[in-house]
């Protein structure tokens, strides 16, 4: 079931996402070379915790972690470790969602550690664009195919692929909600978009193949060729005259 928001509801959810927009450009800031990927999960938990905020993925579905770190040729769901070290030249994307007042915000970046190669640094830049172009012009008269046919036909005519096994999903006081929101599709077809949906786009793209798989651990998902991946993910509205970002 879609839960359509009230301009009120859509005010509440602010909150949230502010949060979580300020914990990534926190991270943004701090994040480089010789890290481990748990003190940068200690830093999202204790700033989003300061701000009266919960971390919505800290115990979903028995997730061990308050931020998913994923580098390289992880696509998503990276589990932080105190062992796991970021290096230079790494791209290392950061998922991370916040709870307060009963709603989530949800949010993702792939940051470029140090000098990355020529091509991930175009593989990050892409999977932003991709995002962007698929919610240009995008209103309560659009169909789904309108934002996830782009985003494919946008990422492949750069030159890579689009992953097929994991979509967005509609957001609200369920950090998972109808739709899911995939990153490939029909321009033109799939379900109308209405005035008050809240959606968590999230183009994730690869420089290879578009095949994954789940390691052991059930949560992190590589490249099944172990090329780079790059993921950028924001919360937005829709209302009848277009697309509010809640996570800018």
């Amino acid at each position: 079931m879609i839960f359509l928001k009230t301009p009120e509801e859509v005010n509440v959810m602010r909150k949230a996402n502010l949060i979580v927009r300020d914990t990534l450009l926190m991270v943004r800031d701090r994040i480089r070379p010789g890290v481990s990927t748990a003190e940068v999960d200690k830093w999202v938990k204790e700033y989003i915790e300061s701000q009266g905020a919960k971390p919505s993925c800290l115990g979903y579905a028995g997730y061990p972690a308050s931020t998913c770190i994923s580098i390289d040729d992880v696509v998503v769901h990276g589990i932080p470790s105190s062992k796991k070290y970021i290096e230079e030249g790494q791209i290392v994307g950061v998922d991370l969602c916040a709870y307060i007042d009963g709603y989530h915000g949800d949010s993702a970046r792939t940051f470029m550690i140090g000098k990355v190669s020529e091509e991930k640094r175009k593989l990050v830049e892409t999977a932003e664009a991709a995002f962007f172009e698929g919610i240009k012009g995008i209103t309560s008269a659009s169909r789904l195919g309108d934002i996830s046919g782009t985003i494919q036909n946008y990422v492949e005519s750069h030159g890579y692929s689009v992953v097929r096994a994991l979509t967005g999903h509609g957001i609200g006081r369920e950090m998972h909600e109808d739709p899911a929101v995939p990153n490939y599709g029909v321009v033109g077809r799939g379900i109308r978009l209405h005035h008050g949906m809240t959606l968590a786009v999230e183009p994730m793209i690869n420089l290879g193949r578009y095949e994954v798989y789940t390691e052991k651990d059930g949560w992190t998902v590589r490249t099944k060729d172990h090329s780079p991946s790059a993921h950028y993910e924001n919360t937005v509205v829709i209302w009848d005259d277009g697309v509010e970002i809640l996570t800018m």
